[in-house]
């Protein structure tokens, strides 16, 4: 089965979908990444902000979300299954996050092993470095088009 990529606002999404995006983002980010955070930190209600995922018969690959700040827009979140990595999937997420936020400058905390990856899709170091969760980042932007 080739896998769907799907788009909703959070009130559109089922409680599986919610359980299925969670427990996802948990799984790589809690889990195999050893970050206790909070993952649910109230951004995933706003009624603006986008969902995006590759559903494969129920099961969620690999996930983004698109935030509105306001004059920007974020993408976070990014977030592959350890068995879908290799396949593009997060790529094409973050091209579909882009095109919601188009004419608007987009912004993202990248870890910074990542950079020349996001790099790949016009964002482009916007600050200095930091440490989140023990694991270095850098701010990143990328401009409209």
């Amino acid at each position: 089965m080739t896998p769907v990529l799907r788009t909703a606002r959070f009130a559109e999404l089922t409680p599986f979908e919610v359980y299925a995006l969670c427990r996802l983002r948990v799984d790589v980010f809690v889990v195999e990444q050893e970050c206790p955070y909070p993952e649910l930190d109230g951004r995933d209600v706003e009624p603006a902000t986008w969902h995006l995922w590759f559903d494969d018969g129920g099961d969620v690959l690999a996930t983004i979300r698109v935030l509105d700040d306001g004059a920007t827009r974020a993408i976070g979140r990014v977030a592959t299954a350890a068995g879908a990595r290799g396949r593009g999937l997060a790529a094409r997420l973050v091209e579909a996050g882009i095109a919601l936020c188009e004419g608007v400058p987009v912004t993202l905390g990248a870890q910074a092993h990542l950079q020349g990856w996001y790099e790949r899709f016009g964002f482009r170091l916007s600050g200095p470095g930091y440490v989140e969760d023990g694991i270095p980042h850098v701010p990143m932007r990328r401009e409209p088009a």
